[in-house]
Order: structure tokens, then C-alpha cells, then sequence
């Protein structure tokens, strides 16, 4: 069995498959501090409580934290005695070469995002992700990655709003039922939500018009679903878009070794 671990700066999910179908996911915060022994304890129990008794025998990791990587790979290797892949780290391929600056980095999370909405829904696409920061990628054509947009997280904005402002309360985000708030919370989620619908709106618009072609929009992410609520904004949600993009990068890099 494959096991397939997708790491981001607040939580990391691990997801198993079978050949056939991810039989099971789960999430735990991620933290870099989490040793492999600890890994391996909270997932094994997980996996018998599931009544999953076949080994994992391969894996593959894609990290937005580098720090959390080491101690995965030593999971993998000790109790799956298995070399994990590792996207964006040397001998992990893509199907495709993005299409960047020269010597800029890419997010592996916005790599795999890319493998896994081509495979999907073919090129001229765009890849909205709600996660701690809310990125908008870019995939040409031919399934390359061409580069995209970066603007913080809904959570992150919430965050960074009441610590900067001391009379303002941390309030959960919600689809509000006017725009115009009557009270301080109702004020907050009305910014936030219909901040990041014109976020979402005018990103997308904008680079509609740069790459002169038709795109379709796919959104991912677990605030996907909160914001595709009424609007017209997402041709498709898809919340298992990354896990599906590992199994894709995993199996192509399979096929390079035979």
C-alpha cells in the first residue's frame, strides 16, 4: 500500500491507498518537534482501529514546513522500510517541468495541485486553494505549472486582525447573512467573507485577461466549500485535490524506475 503524506503549515494529512482507492485519511497538526516514534504510534493505532492490517510499502511526502521532513522520512524508513519520494527534492520527477524564473522555488503543495487538476480537468486551468495562506496557480496547457499568486490565509487574516487590534474579537468565518454587519462581529465576518469572495473574484478575472485563454477554476482547500456557497465563483470543489496529486507524482516516478 501507498502511503501518501501531504504536509501544510497547519496541519498534515496522511492518506493511505490500496491500489484502487485511498481507503482511509486522517489530519494531525503539524508540528516539527513530532518525533517519527510519535508518527508511527499515533498512525499504527489509527490504521488497527480502521481494521487496515496490510503493510505500506511505498510513500511519498510533499512538505511546506522543510523542517518536518526529516523526522517523515525516518518514519517511512524505519517502520515502512521504504524510501519515501519526496516533491521538489532530487529524484522526484514531475510529469511536467514548471515553468518559472530561473532558480525560484515552488511551493511542493502548489506543484502537486497543479499534476493533480491537469489529470482532471486538462490545461488552461486555475487552482484556488484555501489553506494558511490562499494561493491561485496557474496551469498552461500542457500541464506545466506557470506561476500564479500568493495572498494570506482567511484564518491567518482573522488571526493577524484581532492580535492588531486588541478591541477587535476572534470570530469563526461564516457566510453572513447581510453585508452590512450591525454589530463588531457580524462587521469582522462580513469583511472577511466578502473580502475574499472579491479576492477570489478579481485574482481570477485578472489573470483570465493576461492568459488570453478560456481557464476553468477549481477550488480546493477547506474553506473551498464556505465560499462556493450561491456564487458562481468555482467551476469544481475538490478537498482531496493534493492527495490525488501525490499518488499521480508517485506513480509517474514508479514508472521512470522500472
Amino acid at each position: 500500500m501507498l502511503l501518501c503524506i501531504d504536509c501544510g503549515n497547519t496541519n498534515t494529512v496522511f492518506s493511505i491507498w490500496d491500489g484502487e482507492s485511498f481507503i482511509s485519511t486522517w489530519r494531525i497538526a503539524t508540528d516539527h518537534r513530532r518525533t517519527a516514534d510519535e508518527y508511527f504510534v499515533w498512525l499504527s493505532t489509527l490504521m488497527s482501529l480502521k481494521g487496515i492490517h496490510a503493510s505500506i510499502t511505498e510513500a511519498i511526502i510533499s512538505s511546506t514546513v522543510p523542517r518536518v521532513v526529516f523526522n517523515l522520512r525516518v518514519l517511512c524508513n524505519r517502520y515502512f522500510d521504504c524510501r519515501p519520494f519526496v516533491v521538489g527534492k532530487p529524484g522526484c520527477e514531475l510529469p511536467v517541468a514548471p515553468r518559472v524564473d530561473q532558480g525560484a522555488t515552488v511551493g511542493p503543495d502548489r506543484l502537486v495541485n497543479a499534476v493533480a487538476g491537469f489529470d482532471r480537468h486538462g490545461g488552461d486551468l486555475i487552482v484556488v486553494d484555501f489553506g494558511t495562506a490562499t494561493t491561485f496557480d496557474v496551469i498552461d496547457t500542457d500541464g506545466a505549472y506557470i506561476g500564479g499568486v500568493i495572498a494570506p490565509g482567511v484564518n491567518l487574516s482573522l488571526e493577524a486582525l484581532h492580535m492588531a487590534a486588541a478591541a477587535l474579537p476572534h470570530v469563526d468565518i461564516t457566510h453572513p447573512e447581510k453585508v452590512i454587519g450591525t454589530n463588531t462581529v457580524a462587521c469582522i465576518q462580513s469583511g472577511i467573507f466578502w473580502g475574499y469572495i472579491g479576492l477570489a473574484e478579481g485574482v481570477v478575472r485578472q489573470i483570465r485577461a493576461e492568459h488570453g485563454r478560456p481557464m476553468r477554476v477549481i477550488a480546493t482547500g477547506g474553506l473551498a466549500p464556505l465560499f462556493d456557497q450561491g456564487f458562481d465563483l468555482f467551476d469544481k470543489v475538490e478537498d482531496d485535490l493534493t492527495i490525488h496529486g501525490l499518488r499521480l507524482i508517485h506513480d509517474y516516478n514508479k514508472g521512470l524506475a522500472a
